[in-house]
């Protein structure tokens, strides 16, 4: 996102904007207790994955493995969170019209 991107941002498009900037508008709008709810299955989700690595890597290595990764894929990386904070955005619209 350059640094001029904010300043075309239109707040009420809800397709504008970055992936990250709308799944918080609309994490600031539904209730605590479901954003609390959904933020707890992310938690479960890297906790397992994490669990996961650990057993291939060791709790030792995996810190300098991830931050290594994260620095040799930066580009890929970045282009998956964003595509996470829409899998995430969704998911609580959809749960907001259940």
């Amino acid at each position: 996102m350059s640094k001029y991107d904010v300043l075309f941002e239109d707040e009420d498009d809800i397709f504008g904007g970055s992936p990250q900037s709308k799944y918080w508008d609309i994490a600031t709008q539904v209730s605590e207790d479901l954003y609390r709810y959904d933020f707890d299955e992310i938690m479960t989700k890297i906790a397992v994955m994490e669990k996961m690595l650990m057993q291939q890597h060791g709790e030792e290595e995996l810190d300098r493995i991830v931050e290594s990764y994260a620095i040799m894929n930066q580009s890929e990386i970045e282009n998956h969170k964003k595509s996470l904070y829409m899998e995430y955005a969704g998911r609580l619209i959809y749960k907001i019209s259940d």
